[in-house]
């Protein structure tokens, strides 16, 4: 069976596992529906709409990846990637809060490389937020996308509420659609790394006191485990200087230990990144 054949059957089965069907837009009425869903999950000024749907019609008038989300005849989500220089850029996705925790994202994703892997394309590219713990257990766990950089306030200010008050750093992964990693993802099993802490090249690069308050360690070690908080976007809410805190140590750790020429090999399932000197890293 060939790449393609197999991402699209991957694809089939995982909106079916996920009880929706996702598909590409093309009419005026979608974008205007499919902005009508990014504004409900993003919650941005009013009057200020996330993007406005007539960018939405010329993306996908002009061959870029325009699709929306459905179940029970209803759009619950919604993705946008639009072609770039080294693939195809998937700018934002996001399902509401109806449809969470049912694997719709991975669906989402898995369309998203079947439909790049028709037109040629072997790689996509994204940015997320790399304190988010779920987003970096998703993308680098759950689909096997490796990060290549780090952005500090990648946007600057943004005023929708799920970025309103913090800096907008984003850790920039790639997806190789043909690579091992994205292949065995189809499959729907996670690309599980453990961390021990009691090896002799491993150190804790950075860890949650007692307190709750990040605390740089050793970041000479050949592994250096970098933990975040398990729910950054509570802390954002109940404690903004605490997660201030964890914004800026993440930024010097595990941005200092990017541009140092170290590599993020995996996330686990507890909640922190496993970083790897380059010239050590594991085939």
């Amino acid at each position: 069976m060939s790449g393609t054949r197999a991402a699209a059957d991957a694809a089939d089965l995982a909106a079916r596992r996920a009880g929706v069907t996702v598909s590409e837009l093309h009419g005026p009425e979608e974008m205007h529906e499919a902005c009508r869903v990014l504004d409900r999950i993003w919650r941005p000024a009013s009057g200020s709409p996330l993007i406005p749907p007539e960018l939405l019609r010329v993306f996908a008038h002009s061959g870029s990846y325009v699709a929306g989300v459905h179940r029970d005849g209803r759009m619950v989500g919604f993705c946008l990637g639009f072609l770039a220089a080294g693939g195809l850029h998937s700018h934002v996705a996001g399902v509401d809060g109806s449809v969470r925790g049912r694997n719709v994202g991975f669906a989402v994703k898995q369309h998203q490389r079947a439909w790049a892997l028709a037109r040629g394309i072997t790689t996509i590219t994204w940015t997320f937020d790399p304190l988010i713990s779920r987003n970096a257990y998703f993308n680098l766990a759950k689909l096997g996308a490796e990060p290549s950089e780090y952005l500090p306030d990648f946007y600057g200010s943004m005023q929708d509420e799920v970025n309103a008050g913090t800096e907008t750093d984003r850790l920039m992964v790639r997806w190789e659609l043909t690579g091992p990693r994205a292949a065995g993802s189809a499959t729907g099993i996670p690309r599980t790394v453990t961390a021990d802490v009691t090896g002799p090249r491993t150190v804790v690069g950075l860890e949650a006191g007692p307190d709750g308050r990040p605390v740089v360690g050793d970041l000479e070690g050949g592994i250096v485990l970098v933990r975040i908080p398990a729910e950054a976007e509570e802390l954002r809410r109940t404690a903004p200087s605490l997660a201030r805190e964890w914004r800026y140590a993440l930024r010097e750790v595990l941005g200092g230990l990017m541009a140092g020429g170290h590599a993020v090999t995996g996330f686990t399932r507890d909640g922190r990144y496993v970083i790897e000197r380059r010239q050590e890293n594991r085939t």
